[in-house]
């Protein structure tokens, strides 16, 4: 995931581990060599157009805000096509709102009327402000949630892991995310929920207490399911 960061001149750009206690409770319950955090890529205000979500300082909310509002009057003093029209009034209304491009509720059809547009904010926007920057860690994991993002865990051996996925990810997608040749094999995957495996203290306790599933290529990953899959090499 890319997260830009905006107006938050004091966090460093680059990769971050999202510091999980989640994973960390894992580490305790399941052996394996290291434990390796999901991680966000934090980038500067030039790569905003491209990042997943954007990280601001509450007091520069208002600039995105602007930045979009003025590109929607721009475009609407050169008389666009009515359907495109239609739409970018609705958004000018949102934004003169302080509502975001992102939250504005567009349907299919609106959407593809301003495909051709770059809105900052059409893509979730974090608020962020002084107390958050005293806690980092606590406000990545913030901005990986609230960008739509989720991990999955595999556990043991070499590594427990954290995977970043976005929400809605299905079984089949995430183990691609693992490796290729794990999604064109897909068999199945075998997914333990995170609270049945804290219950049970155990990624083998939880399978001797039946909480093990089978899920086929459909099922859509939850927020820290444990997850092994199954595939022909």
């Amino acid at each position: 995931m890319k997260i830009c960061a905006f107006g938050l001149a004091d966090l460093p750009l680059g990769k971050h581990n999202l510091k999980d206690p989640r994973l960390d409770k894992a580490h305790e319950l399941v052996e394996a060599k290291k434990k390796a955090y999901a991680q966000v890529d934090l980038v500067g205000e030039d790569e905003s157009l491209e990042a997943d979500a954007i990280l601001v300082h509450r007091d520069r909310f208002p600039d995105l805000i602007l930045h979009d509002l003025e590109f929607v009057e721009t475009r609407l003093g050169r008389n666009p096509p009515d359907a495109e029209r239609v739409v970018l009034e609705k958004i000018r209304n949102e934004l003169e709102s302080e509502r975001t491009v992102y939250k504005a509720g567009l349907g299919k059809d609106e959407l593809e009327a301003v495909a051709a547009h770059s809105f900052h904010t059409h893509k979730p926007v974090i608020a962020a402000d002084a107390s958050d920057l005293e806690q980092p860690d606590a406000l990545m994991l913030r901005a990986f949630a609230e960008g739509g993002w989720i991990s999955f865990l595999t556990v043991g051996g070499k590594e427990n892991r954290a995977w970043p996925v976005m929400s809605g990810t299905t079984a089949w997608e995430a183990a691609g995310t693992i490796h290729s040749d794990m999604q064109k094999g897909f068999i199945r995957a075998e997914i333990i929920n995170y609270a049945d495996f804290l219950e049970a203290g155990g990624e083998t306790e939880a399978k001797r207490a039946g909480k093990l599933r089978l899920e086929m290529k459909s099922y859509v990953i939850q927020d820290f399911d444990l997850a092994n899959f199954r595939f022909s090499k």
